[in-house]
């Protein structure tokens, strides 16, 4: 009579029964990584930017001056779309605009010192509203916790 039991090698790997399965922890993760975000939105909700107006801003102060052209593909818009949020922008006199030296018929989008501040604001409510709550609402073992999940996190992101 030949031998049915399975061994270790023909067993299909089964991970132990704490170990979520992969799908189960992305849909959880994005979960609140989007709850995470629109809270730290709210925290800096007084600057009167929308997103998209904070992300143009920190394109510019990153990447340096560009077209509306090249913003609008930066940030996956129609250029029409940009040219809205550009235009908010330098209602607000957070941006300046100059000739293209390149191609005169053009110009670049600059951040200028008041965008700089307001971006500064806004990074710091964020920051501020952050560091309390993980003060507050954690222990000393929950943070360093959460800290090894960021380190976790950023190798994830930088594949």
């Amino acid at each position: 009579m030949p031998d049915t039991t399975e061994t270790s090698a023909t067993r299909p790997a089964t991970p132990p029964a704490d170990d979520p399965a992969p799908d189960v922890v992305a849909v959880r993760l994005a979960a609140v990584v989007s709850r995470l975000l629109r809270k730290l939105r709210t925290e800096s909700a007084e600057s009167l930017l929308t997103p998209s107006q904070r992300s143009v801003l920190a394109r510019l102060e990153s990447d340096g001056p560009a077209t509306t052209a090249a913003l609008a593909r930066a940030e996956y818009v129609r250029p029409q779309s940009m040219r809205l949020t550009l235009a908010a922008l330098e209602s607000q006199e957070l941006v300046d605009r100059a000739p293209d030296p390149e191609d005169g018929r053009k110009s670049l989008v600059s951040v200028n010192e008041a965008g700089r501040a307001t971006l500064a604001g806004v990074r710091a409510a964020k920051h501020d509203w952050l560091a309390e709550a993980l003060g507050a609402e954690m222990d000393e073992s929950e943070r360093q916790t959460v800290a090894a999940a960021v380190t976790l996190l950023n190798r994830l992101v930088e594949q």
